[in-house]
């Protein structure tokens, strides 16, 4: 992108600048949660980047920015057990330990052989990016480098950080969701643990480029913010975009709100979701909206739905709001609730698997088709649908449903169960199963009925395919394992886990790093993908981490985990 700025441009580019440190330093005295972490003072500089969004005027201004909320936060059900559930153990700190050992491994390679691009190719040896080239691996793994205690290479990457310059990249636009997930949901995370200000500093800047995308007619945005497009006043909301952009961007935007003080962030991806509140009853099965949707016409006519790609997050993101606004907007828990009614009557099944009895019946969720009034589900399971183990989860401690505790145990215990049976030990990216008549009551192995559903398929007892067998280094799976650990203290799940890595790491490496890799129903040497996303070090190898973790470290009472896993801070009940 090639973007200049007059000489009156740029005196204002270092106004902005001064006040953003002026925002960060009051910040740090006034914060009733800052933390008592170092500061690395002197070794991480803040340089401004070439084009100041701060400066753009909107085509489309907004007259009325709603505030953020003055209530009072409320004291919310605790979501973690109770800590005498959590038994210290040889075995974990050691397990713990060899899952950082992999996380070192893998990011030394990025260091190593990528440093600033986006992504490592971990079996050629060289950088790719994907996002901008705004080294996305750097920014998405700065949150684990600190929990992890890699203190002299968060503060090596805290630098490269604070020289990002936003202007300087080829592509002409950026993916909003994905920006905004990886690397502002870094950069506030990261900020948060560590209370570095040149962090901040940058979250800012990035947070001003991305609030233009919302400079549309109806101040929703599109799902790509086209610079050009921006600067001369075409930007428009989707047409057929996907529901979870811009639908779930809400967390980091107010959790930016929250930091600075400033409710504009806050204010415009509120307005989003008045958008889903208004609609949610209007869409052909009233709970959910459809995967994609006419954010331009305002319109939610479509009759496909998912709780997997291009729709996951929209879901996850409605409890998790309702913890880091602590409990002052009760519309959060409203829309969970109802969307959590429509999914479990319409889109959760259970799997028939050999051996089931009605203490080991696991759940999946398969995607709806609706036609003519009838609803079609589609008994097709996506590794990305895991998460919503660790939303039902959520939901049930946050609003004190013990169904839906019960329901996430069944959908997280659902993706441990596929995972252990495919030949690798890994589930597939998407797959079939054969589902039982009725979610409860008896469901007994019917190895006729399996036989002729599955045809011609070599897959295990229980599965109908592996309609695409990659394994793609995803994260959502030990995600809801880990959650579910953290919310009930159960040590089988860290047994479950702990098989789960093993499977991976034996499946999944290289000479310098980790793969994704081509298909999970073959074992031995498999077809490396040559790819590793930000997500691995981000996400995937952090609830490794977590898993084996005390209960302390990244505790769910004081944190709300962002889709790509980066912990932002949950505001406490004033005292009195």
């Amino acid at each position: 992108m090639s973007l200049r700025l007059s000489q009156r441009s740029q005196r204002k580019r270092i106004v902005i600048g001064l006040a953003i440190f002026l925002i960060v330093w009051w910040h740090l005295g006034s914060s009733s949660s800052s933390s008592s972490s170092p500061l690395f003072a002197g070794d991480v500089k803040f340089a401004a980047s070439s084009f100041d969004w701060s400066q753009f005027t909107p085509f489309n201004p907004v007259l009325d920015i709603k505030p953020l909320p003055t209530t009072r936060p409320r004291s919310l059900p605790p979501v973690q057990a109770d800590a005498a559930l959590f038994k210290p153990s040889r075995v974990n700190d050691e397990r713990r330990a060899a899952v950082r050992a992999v996380f070192d491994r893998s990011y030394q390679a990025y260091r190593s052989h990528a440093w600033l691009h986006d992504e490592l190719t971990p079996v050629t040896g060289r950088g790719k990016d994907p996002f901008g080239g705004w080294a996305a691996t750097l920014v998405d793994s700065l949150d684990s480098l600190w929990i992890m205690g890699f203190k002299d290479e968060f503060r090596e990457a805290a630098a490269a950080v604070g020289r990002l310059d936003w202007a300087n990249t080829e592509a002409g636009a950026l993916n909003i969701f994905e920006t905004t997930i990886r690397h502002l949901g870094g950069l506030l995370s990261a900020y948060d643990l560590s209370r570095e200000p040149v962090l901040l500093a940058k979250a800012v800047e990035l947070g001003e480029m991305l609030y233009v995308g919302f400079d549309t007619e109806n101040r929703i945005p599109g799902f790509w913010l086209n610079f050009k497009d921006a600067l001369q006043n075409l930007q428009w909301a989707g047409t057929n975009d996907p529901s979870a952009c811009p639908a779930s961007l809400s967390l980091e935007f107010t959790r930016l709100s929250q930091i600075t003080g400033d409710p504009k962030y806050y204010d415009a991806t509120d307005r989003v979701t008045r958008f889903l509140e208004k609609t949610q009853n209007k869409t052909l099965l009233p709970g959910i909206w459809p995967t994609t949707i006419d954010f331009r016409h305002e319109t939610v006519y479509q009759n496909r739905f998912t709780l997997g790609a291009l729709a996951d997050s929209l879901y996850e993101y409605l409890p998790k709001m309702y913890a880091l606004l602590g409990g002052v907007d009760k519309s959060y828990e409203d829309m969970y609730k109802a969307a959590a009614d429509t999914i479990i009557e319409h889109m959760l099944f259970r799997a028939m698997i050999p051996d089931d009895g009605d203490k080991d019946a696991i759940y999946f969720t398969g995607d709806l088709l609706v036609k003519e009034d009838e609803v079609m589900r589609i008994n097709e399971s996506q590794h990305l649908t895991c998460f919503v183990g660790g939303m039902f989860g959520l939901g049930g401690k946050l609003f004190q449903l013990e169904k839906h505790s019960q329901i996430g145990e069944r959908l997280a215990r659902g993706c441990g169960w596929a995972y252990a049976n495919m030949p690798t030990g890994i589930m597939p990216e998407i797959f079939n199963m054969v589902a039982c008549e009725s979610t409860e009551g008896p469901c007994p192995w019917d190895q006729d009925r399996w036989e002729d559903e599955v045809g011609a398929a070599q897959v295990p007892r229980g599965f109908k395919n592996a309609r695409d067998p990659r394994y793609l280094l995803r994260p959502e799976a030990i995600e809801s394992i880990f959650l579910s650990y953290r919310m009930t203290g159960n040590p089988e799940y860290r047994e479950i886990a702990w098989d789960m890595f093993e499977a991976i790491i034996m499946a999944t490496e290289t000479k310098l790093a980790y793969s994704a890799f081509a298909d999970v129903t073959v074992t031995g040497a498999t077809k490396k993908l040559d790819s590793m996303e930000s997500f691995w070090l981000a996400e995937t190898l952090k609830y490794f981490y977590l898993i084996f973790s005390p209960p302390d470290v990244i505790s769910l009472d004081d944190y709300v985990l962002n889709t790509e896993a980066h912990p932002l801070l949950r505001p406490k009940p004033f005292a009195g």
